[in-house]
């Protein structure tokens, strides 16, 4: 009886202008067996000619190099040669990392040290089993205006307080938002749509490195009508605000609608946890809770959907066609819990309607495709 063959090892194309960022990255490459190097380029031009050359499973893509940079590389690289693309970049360039993701780069993360191999490894194996043509569908909704758009990369600063804007209401509705793998993307294309005036609060938990998520935040800013910032612990919810989980915190929502924000585990499996906040906007809200569930990898929030569904709330997840990774959205769909599954152009408008609907709207299920 002869054995299965053994996979041939995912091909990785390593792009960084920094000859010693190279090596280190093809030396936790290499020590991993699913994966071999490729090839090697050290600035944009080349790695848009190695990538049409080698034809590379997966990339690993710097932001700052010189001729062309890692912006403009990726661009060049998913008109010619579609190509799943890991930017690996510094904290400090967050949120041009996020401009990066939603200009077609599958995600992004920070340079690796010599002990974060297994992880950055596992997370290359992860990203090359995504198949480029959902990229590239989900792609032709984000990869507009948002992807051009490049936040300055400076922490958004500490929100005030505003004495204008009264808290929410204890009727009023609470959007809350989970998302991994092409989350940024699409938070890309759907938060832009909310207007200046919406009468809810919106919460996101979103799976994102160490250190970005505050790039992130500053990023959406420049995109949005809505100011965004990153959940304050304690900080009472005001409506037409978004508050986004850092990722060494989970984010909850207590009783008299005020954050708390608790430091993640090495443990824990998700950071931030999408379940967690899923879960305690429903013990809070229960009927007024509105739960979205986005692309990505994995299960976490189908717990949280449920757990909406199950107080009343309303229940949105994204659909099959516009998901860069339908992973957590389909397993909230096949909890059963999904009152509505929507392309991703169709969830702001829906949003909208249910915060302008008041109690009492729509839980009802519907899982039609929407236009």
């Amino acid at each position: 009886m002869s054995l299965p063959p053994v996979p041939a090892p995912v091909r990785v194309l390593v792009v960084d202008d920094s000859a010693t960022a190279r090596d280190l990255i093809r030396a936790l490459i290499e020590d991993d067996p699913r994966l071999t190097v490729c090839g090697e380029a050290a600035d944009g031009r080349a790695a848009v000619e190695q990538a049409q050359r080698l034809r590379p499973a997966l990339i690993t893509m710097d932001l700052s190099m010189p001729v062309l940079d890692g912006l403009g590389a990726i661009a060049e690289i998913m008109d010619q040669c579609a190509t799943r693309i890991l930017v690996v970049s510094d904290c400090a360039d967050a949120a041009h990392a996020m401009a990066a993701v939603a200009g077609g780069a599958l995600d992004a993360t920070y340079k690796p040290g010599l002990t974060d191999g297994a992880a950055f490894t596992d997370r290359l194996y992860l990203l090359s089993g995504v198949p480029v043509i959902r990229h590239l569908r989900a792609r032709g909704e984000t990869g507009g205006p948002a992807a051009r758009t490049l936040g300055a990369p400076t922490v958004p600063p500490a929100r005030p307080p505003d004495p204008g804007r009264a808290p929410t209401p204890p009727d009023g509705a609470v959007i809350a938002i989970a998302a991994s793998t092409g989350g940024p993307a699409a938070l890309a294309a759907l938060l832009p749509a909310l207007p200046a005036g919406l009468a809810a609060p919106v919460l996101i938990a979103q799976h994102i490195c160490d250190g970005f998520a505050a790039g992130m935040a500053a990023w959406l800013t420049t995109l949005c009508r809505l100011p965004v910032g990153l959940a304050r612990d304690d900080e009472v919810l005001l409506p037409g605000r978004v508050y986004l989980a850092d990722s060494a915190t989970h984010l909850d929502l207590l009783p008299g609608r005020r954050l708390r924000l608790s430091p993640c585990a090495a443990s824990d499996l998700y950071h931030p946890s999408c379940d967690r906040l899923l879960c305690s906007v429903a013990a809070v809200v229960g009927r007024r809770a509105i739960g979205v569930i986005l692309t990505g990898m994995g299960r976490d929030g189908a717990r949280g959907i449920a757990a909406i569904a199950a107080a009343g709330g309303t229940t949105i997840a994204q659909d099959e066609g516009s998901s860069v990774v339908f992973g957590m959205n389909r397993e909230a769909i096949a909890s059963g819990a999904v009152a509505r599954v929507l392309p991703l152009h169709a969830i702001a408008a829906e949003l909208v309607r249910l915060v302008a609907a008041g109690p009492g709207v729509a839980a009802g299920r519907d899982l039609g495709l929407e236009a």
